[in-house]
């Protein structure tokens, strides 16, 4: 995730990232651009007459385009700052779980502390390359409740590390001289987990209708290519540099809505899931390690 300072006006007009849409269409635009300028060209050297209700098309149909445009941003940025919703309540979630478990488990006792907290903290890693269809094992910690060859044969990653915790804490409070309500206590955290899971994977897995993406692509082409006929015949040559514009206005907002509407990736403009999962790792340790020993 892009981090910036968005006071700072004239610095991110003149600043291009490697994921600027103006970088990514600026070979289309340019070719746009010879295209516009060999119409205006045939134009002018072959019809000699002016036909300025040609652009009435394109000033009713640009402003239909553009509300059309603003839902679909709009629909993108709701599925973007949802994810970031959840991933704010995993966060909550395995704070409250370890605050929980740190009052159930003694001091004395190191190694179950250890071990809750390698699980606590695995989970996000998890959770993480699972939406993103990785299997890597590169951020998870093994221990004896998680143990690499099973880490492996598993299908859903974050659904095995979830289990084995809910085993592990529930032999934790059995153990303890407190109530067998203890359990209840620390159920609702645990419940959370595979709840903050199933809802990333809704949103992963649930893209826009194929039909409304493919209508969008098709209706800004038709209307940025049908720009030099009309508008070379009323503002001849200045029409270049306005088809360029109104294409990369367009086709901007469209190439950013495809970037967030899956939150997940890498991309520049995705969640910083990596972040939060090592944030995640720290307050658990802090939680569970650091104040134990205290």
């Amino acid at each position: 995730m892009v981090t910036y300072n968005p006071k700072d006006w004239f610095k991110l007009i003149i600043h291009f990232h490697k994921s600027d849409t103006f970088r990514i269409l600026l070979p289309t635009m340019t070719l746009l651009g010879f295209i516009t300028a060999g119409v205006c060209y045939l134009e002018k050297r072959y019809i000699h007459h002016d036909i300025q209700h040609l652009t009435v098309f394109h000033t009713i149909s640009g402003f239909i385009i553009s509300m059309v445009l603003v839902f679909r941003i709009n629909t993108a940025y709701d599925r973007w700052w949802e994810g970031r919703k959840l991933w704010g309540s995993l966060i909550n979630t395995t704070r409250n779980l370890a605050m929980k478990l740190h009052s159930f488990v003694p001091v004395e006792e190191k190694v179950t502390r250890e071990e809750l907290h390698t699980l606590i903290a695995n989970f996000p890693f998890a959770l993480k390359e699972h939406l993103r269809n990785n299997s890597t094992k590169e951020d998870i910690k093994f221990c004896n409740s998680l143990t690499e060859q099973d880490f492996e044969k598993a299908a859903h990653k974050p659904n095995l590390i979830a289990r084995q915790l809910m085993s592990y804490a529930l032999n934790v409070c059995k153990k303890t001289k407190h109530t067998e309500n203890d359990f209840l206590i620390i159920s609702s955290n645990l419940n959370d987990l595979t709840d903050i899971c199933g809802a990333c994977e809704r949103i992963k897995n649930t893209p826009i209708p194929y039909s409304y993406s493919i209508f969008i692509k098709k209706i800004i082409f038709l209307y940025v290519i049908t720009m030099p006929v009309s508008f070379g015949l009323s503002i001849g040559y200045w029409s270049i540099p306005m088809v360029m514009i109104m294409f990369y206005a367009f086709a901007s907002l469209e190439l950013i809505s495809e970037e967030i509407e899956d939150p997940f990736g890498t991309d520049s403009n995705d969640l910083p899931t990596d972040e939060i999962s090592v944030k995640i790792k720290e307050n658990v340790r802090e939680i569970l390690i650091s104040n134990g020993n205290d």
